[in-house]
């Protein structure tokens, strides 16, 4: 056998162990997302950890280290080489350390899945907390409520801090200086051309948002009769405040009597991208016991799909629907003549891209006349004010993006460090939120990314960008000479998106399938543009 054969000989006898046994593990992780049942969780641990100790196999990986990319004429078997290369990197660590990290992970996540915030005796959930945080007058109230939803902070902190070592220590036995560095190498990003990116944007957004920020905290400082020096994190409009506040013309009241299903089936369908495959399987209302946030998950890379939401009938819910369904038609719209392990996006931040940009539109004057029954009168009023808004809404997201990436990396780079300090130094350094008095608790180990989802919110800022450029070559070139509305209502919206980048999967590094859509390589300008 040739070096070409025996590669693609590896991968089929891979893939039979893989396939069956990831399938397994999505649906443990889903049923355990639903009803935070711990015989799923424990389950789910156990099957990622059977996972784990595949690409983990020092034999295997030997084997794979042997090859380059010279080795192969067929372009798909030398990129699904060098993934699975970088795969088995990334978990070369003893069984050991596999079975601790996994039990660790299980224990903090059903904490975060079950945790239910305590507000003046009361069990509340994240979206009341949520609506007290908008909607409230009463600055007590609203204190309660910041404070019970970061009491999970406190139950998982020092696991959250454990867990950040061991990962440490795995990526220091294998000559990276921490996890966080780690992960870009593997996940072909370029850390420090990331970072420079992101102190540009940090710069550029810095004299639009200390302008923004002062006349929102004399608003919202008037509104509660407080000063602006007494402003505290539980007078904006969310536990983070990562979100905006609400639109000065009340997008909640459109959506107060719709059926967001509905709306998001109309949309996607009216642009090429039918989702009733993924509704059939989703689950998007409020249970006890089930996980609190929205995802979407490819349970086996042949078209089972499924989103968990927890969805109200208000503006931010609707935007949420619209971003999941957007990782969603990514995944159920690859091709599936793709080898199985070239099928799906090219990089967690490409379906990220697409999410964020379906997701913009729940709050687009044009798309609620079209979808929402907006009249045409409020579409113009919304059209009026929307421009503002918008760039308020990625003035929010661009600081809170810089806060959790500059935080989590310098929480690799030392954990032993006073991670409560250096969180507020950091929030109020990019958001301008001043910390509670007197505080000194763990309330960066209430954003469950930090535990269950390391080193990935760097994707979301990136796939700002990603989706911007998208929407820049969508606007002028797919769609050029045609009306507005035909973004939101063409099917060359979905047609271009299949061909361009879902159909590609992941045959070529993301930066090159971003040039192969849009004759570009990653270009921050169409995102500073939206925020400068």
């Amino acid at each position: 056998m040739n070096k070409e054969e025996r590669m693609k000989d590896f991968i089929v006898r891979h893939l039979e162990i893989v396939r069956p046994l990831g399938k397994d593990c999505s649906l443990a992780w889903w049923e355990n997302a639903l009803t935070g049942s711990e015989e799923a969780a424990e389950r789910a641990a156990s099957l990622s950890a059977k996972l784990m100790k595949i690409y983990a196999n020092k034999e295997d990986y030997a084997f794979l280290r042997g090859f380059s990319a010279a080795d192969f004429t067929d372009p798909y078997i030398a990129r699904q080489h060098d993934l699975l290369r970088r795969g088995y990197q990334g978990e070369q660590m003893s069984d050991e350390m596999i079975e601790k990290m996994v039990s660790l992970n299980k224990e903090v996540e059903q904490e975060y899945n079950t945790f239910r915030a305590n507000v003046r005796g009361e069990s509340w959930t994240e979206n009341d907390v949520k609506k007290v945080l908008l909607d409230s007058d009463d600055s007590e109230l609203r204190k309660d409520a910041w404070m019970g939803s970061k009491e999970i902070g406190a139950r998982v902190a020092d696991r959250v801090i454990e867990l950040v070592h061991l990962r440490n220590e795995v990526a220091k036995e294998h000559g990276f200086a921490n996890h966080y560095s780690k992960v870009y190498a593997l996940d072909e990003l370029d850390e420090d051309r990331v970072f420079r990116i992101f102190q540009e944007l940090a710069d550029l957004t810095t004299p639009a948002w200390t302008e923004w920020k002062h006349e929102f905290d004399a608003a919202q400082a008037k509104r509660f009769g407080i000063s602006i020096e007494e402003m505290r994190p539980w007078h904006y409009p969310d536990p983070f405040f990562q979100e905006p506040p609400n639109s000065e013309l009340n997008l909640d009241r459109l959506y107060a009597d719709k059926n967001l299903e509905d709306l998001t089936r109309s949309f996607y369908a009216a642009i090429g991208l039918p989702v009733n495959e993924i509704l059939k399987r989703s689950d998007l209302y409020e249970k006890p016991g089930k996980n609190q946030h929205a995802f979407c998950t490819d349970i086996d890379r042949e078209g089972d799909v499924r989103i968990l939401c927890n969805i109200r009938p208000n503006d931010r819910w609707m935007g949420t629907m619209l971003h999941e369904f957007g990782h969603g038609v990514y995944d159920l719209y690859t091709d599936y003549s793709l080898p199985y392990i070239l099928r799906g996006p090219s990089h967690t931040l490409a379906t990220e891209a697409i999410a964020e940009l379906m997701g913009r539109f729940a709050t687009d004057g044009i798309w609620l006349r079209l979808y929402a029954g907006a009249s045409e009168e409020e579409s113009k009023a919304i059209d009026a004010v929307g421009h503002q808004e918008t760039k308020v809404r990625y003035l929010i997201l661009t600081r809170w993006f810089l806060t959790m990436s500059f935080f989590e990396r310098e929480m690799y780079r030392n954990p032993e460090q006073d991670l409560n300090s250096l969180w507020w130094d950091t929030v109020e350094k990019f958001q301008g939120v001043r910390r509670p008095d007197n505080r000194n608790e763990p309330d960066w180990a209430a954003k469950i990314h930090l535990a269950c989802a390391p080193v990935y919110y760097q994707n979301y800022l990136l796939g700002e960008m990603f989706a911007a450029q998208l929407l820049h070559c969508l606007r002028n070139d797919v769609l050029r000479g045609k009306p507005k509305e035909a973004l939101f209502t063409s099917p060359e919206v979905g047609r271009w998106l299949k061909e361009k980048i879902f159909h590609q999967g992941n045959i070529r590094p993301w930066e090159d399938g971003l040039k192969f859509a849009t004759g570009e390589y990653l270009n921050p300008k169409y995102y500073a543009e939206q925020v400068k």
